[in-house]
């Protein structure tokens, strides 16, 4: 009989790409996986894993009273040899876990010391003394799982096994919904962007930039997938916003793979983002999407994204302020589309080489693995 993992969330949505798309499927050959997620349908697609469903709140309070006791109903009967959280909400939820015998990761996604100065949500003062409190207990009682390098400097000295499995692409996943095929770039101009809409990510930076652009095509598409981070009254009050508004189309969150047929004929993908959190020292996972899909990339001059753009050569890297490269970019790859296609093909090579997530699932295998093997004796 296969040992019983966990999958553990109230925060992602049931489409994200790494617990649904590579986590839960690479561990489905070798444990009986169950995926614990807000607002999943159950039933929907066929999947190696099995499914639970629970409600969606956006507050921190309202999660704790209403979602964490119905995970608990939920989930306690099964008695996991692997509990995986993904957010620090859970470390309380994860501790009984581990009291009736179950292995806990705790996965850290993000350097939330750094970040919460950004969110809009839950972040009163008691909430950030309550976070530090559970993540420094659970560093001490928890195998940690980090999703960058860049995290180990804050999480020192661990006493017990910790792993890297960074967020990289999913080729086989991406070539299903994308596929395979000899790009051909759009005119008009199509622009494509993914993720998180904020004016941290440089929304603002990018509508001057479009708007500059619009004067040579006036034509052009900018698809926008993500959730808004402001309110669009916010958007409107940005100057000359409304020269550019009808290019613009807003899809909201969405499925990777029904945005992914959007970047078919697309010129260019955009991730910039500001210096500001923890950015500097993670990677946006579009960048490898962007990549995989044979988009040429334009991101931020950060020497972490740096090293994989400019290496790879697939793309700029440029200041995430500056909307007058922004502008220079996209009229150049828009003027220069076999030169764009080089660049596409360079990105591809590299996430097939270096950047994907095969190599990663073997990190996270291994470390799996380590995780029940038998203690050896010490008589």
């Amino acid at each position: 009989m296969k040992p019983r993992v966990l999958l553990l969330s109230t925060v992602h949505p049931p489409t994200d790409p790494r617990i649904m798309y590579k986590i839960a499927p690479s561990l489905a050959r070798d444990y009986e996986v169950i995926c614990v997620l807000p607002k999943i349908i159950n039933g929907l697609e066929k999947n190696a894993f099995e499914t639970m469903s629970l409600p969606f709140f956006q507050s921190l309070l309202l999660r704790i009273l209403f979602c964490h006791p119905v995970l608990l109903w939920k989930c306690l009967r099964f008695r996991p040899a692997i509990v995986h959280i993904f957010v620090p909400e859970l470390i309380p939820v994860a501790f009984l876990f581990q009291w009736l015998g179950a292995k806990v990761i705790y996965e850290v996604q993000e350097n939330l010391y750094k970040k919460f100065s950004i969110k809009r949500f839950n972040k009163a003062i008691i909430y950030q003394q309550l976070f530090k409190f559970f993540d420094q207990t659970a560093r001490k009682n928890f195998n940690c799982l980090f999703t960058e390098h860049a995290y180990l400097n804050e999480y020192k000295n661990l006493p017990l096994t910790s792993a890297v499995v960074h967020n990289y692409v999913a080729l086989p996943f991406i070539d299903r919904y994308f596929g395979k095929y000899e790009r051909q770039i759009k005119q008009p101009p199509v622009f494509f962007y993914c993720g998180v809409i904020s004016m941290e990510r440089s929304f603002d930076v990018l509508v001057e930039a479009l708007i500059k652009l619009k004067s040579r095509y006036p034509d052009f598409e900018m698809h926008l997938f993500g959730k808004l981070q402001f309110d669009m009254t916010d958007a409107e009050e940005l100057p000359d916003f409304e020269e550019i508004r009808t290019n613009l189309f807003f899809h909201g969150y969405t499925d990777l793979k029904n945005a992914l047929p959007y970047t078919r004929g697309a010129t260019a993908g955009i991730a910039l983002l500001k210096p500001v959190a923890d950015y500097m020292d993670s990677y946006t996972t579009k960048i490898f999407e962007y990549m995989a899909v044979q988009l040429p990339v334009i991101t931020s001059d950060f020497p972490l994204y740096r090293d994989v753009v400019e290496k790879s050569g697939c793309g700029f890297c440029i200041s995430p302020y500056d909307s007058d490269n922004l502008a220079k970019k996209l009229e150049w790859l828009t003027e220069n589309p076999e030169k764009a296609k080089v660049m596409g093909k360079n990105g591809r090579n590299s996430t097939e080489t270096y950047f994907n997530w095969a190599n990663e699932e073997q990190i996270l295998l291994n470390f799996y693995r380590n995780l029940l093997k038998p203690k050896k004796s010490e008589f």
